[in-house]
C-alpha cells in the first residue's frame, strides 16, 4: 500500500468516526480497524491523536483558507478606494468559498461542519489552540471585515451574534445531506447544497443587522412579542 493511499485511508477513517462519535469516544483502535491499517502506521505518519485530529482540521481549512484569501482579496479590490464590502457578500465569500471547494465525497461539507461543531462543544483545547495558530490570518480578516460591515453592533452584540450565526451555518450544512432529503420527501423539491448556502447567506446576514436584544418583562408577567 503507498505511504499517500495509507494516510488517505487513516484520514478518511478518523473523521467519519469523529463526526459520528466524537473525539473522545473514538479509539486509534477504531480509527485503525475502519483503515484497514495497523496501530503502528498512525503513530508512524501522526504521532499521536492530537495530531491525527490536527491532520482531520488541516485536510479542510488550508485549502478553504487558501481560497477564503483570494475571495477577499477579490472583495477588497473590488471596493478599493470606496465603501467596503457589503455583509452579504462577505458571507457569501465564506460560505461559497465552502461550498465550491472539490470534495472527497458528497458528504464532505456535512462531515467537516459536524466536525467544527464539535471543536467548540467537546473539551478539545489543544484543537482551539491549533486553529488560532494556523488559520488566524484568514479568519482575522474575516473578522476585520465583518467589523467594517457592522460599526454600529458593540463588542458584546457582535460577539453573540457571530456566534448564533456559527451556530445556524454549523447545523443547516452538517445537516445538508438530511434535510435535501427531508424536502424532497416531504414538498417534492430537489436542492443542493449550493441552494442551501444562497438561501442561508441572507438569513445570517438579516441576524447580524437585527434590532437589539429584546427587553424582557419579569418572569411570570404576560408577555406580548410584535
Amino acid at each position: 500500500m503507498a505511504q499517500s493511499d495509507t494516510v488517505d485511508r487513516i484520514l478518511d477513517a478518523a473523521e467519519e468516526l469523529f463526526a459520528e462519535r466524537g473525539f473522545s469516544e473514538t479509539s486509534l483502535r477504531m480509527i485503525t480497524s475502519k483503515a484497514k491499517v495497523n496501530l503502528a502506521a498512525v503513530n508512524y505518519h501522526f504521532g499521536s491523536k492530537n495530531a491525527l485530529i490536527h491532520a482531520v482540521f488541516a485536510r479542510f481549512l488550508t485549502p478553504y483558507s487558501a481560497t477564503l484569501e483570494s475571495a477577499f482579496d477579490q472583495l477588497e479590490a473590488e471596493c478599493q478606494g470606496g465603501e467596503p464590502p457589503s455583509l452579504n457578500r462577505i458571507l457569501w465569500a465564506l460560505t461559497e468559498s465552502a461550498v465550491r471547494m472539490p470534495q472527497r465525497n458528497e458528504r464532505g461539507i456535512s462531515i467537516f461542519m459536524r466536525l467544527l461543531g464539535l471543536a467548540y462543544t467537546q473539551s478539545q483545547g489543544h484543537l482551539r489552540k491549533f486553529l488560532e495558530e494556523e488559520y488566524s490570518q484568514p479568519f482575522g480578516r474575516f473578522m476585520s471585515l465583518l467589523k467594517e460591515a457592522t460599526p454600529e453592533l458593540s463588542a458584546v452584540d457582535r460577539y453573540w451574534r457571530i456566534q448564533f450565526m456559527l451556530g445556524a451555518t454549523a447545523f443547516t450544512m452538517s445537516s445538508s445531506d438530511a434535510l435535501i432529503g427531508i424536502l424532497e420527501t416531504k414538498i417534492g423539491v430537489e436542492t443542493s447544497v449550493q441552494e442551501i448556502a444562497a438561501r442561508l447567506v441572507p438569513f445570517l446576514a438579516a441576524g447580524m443587522k437585527a434590532p437589539e436584544k429584546l427587553q424582557m418583562p419579569p418572569l411570570g408577567s404576560d408577555i406580548e412579542l410584535a
